[in-house]
């Protein structure tokens, strides 16, 4: 083998070690990053589940004001249905 062309194979010797070195770390970063991303999702998904169950005393609560107050009104109307004769 010439000089030459040892000199040339060395050369793709060391860029392709170069490669497979970035290679290596973009799969690394792509592997941290979709752990990253499910770890994110996982927070997202418990944060609203933890703010239903927050808020959810006041919704039932709001409800059974509302049907309370639903149910008044009715009595008032038939009331004045009685009173109107309607």
């Amino acid at each position: 083998m010439n000089p030459e062309d040892k000199a040339v194979l060395q050369k793709v010797l060391k860029i392709s070690k170069d490669n497979q070195e970035i290679l290596e770390k973009l799969q690394r970063a792509n592997r941290w990053s979709v752990v990253f991303k499910i770890i994110y999702w996982v927070f997202i998904i418990l944060a609203a589940g933890g703010a239903y169950f927050a808020i959810k005393p006041y919704s039932d609560q709001l409800g059974d004001t509302y049907t309370g107050f639903k149910a008044e009104l009715e009595g008032a109307h038939s009331v004045t249905n009685k009173i109107f004769g309607n």
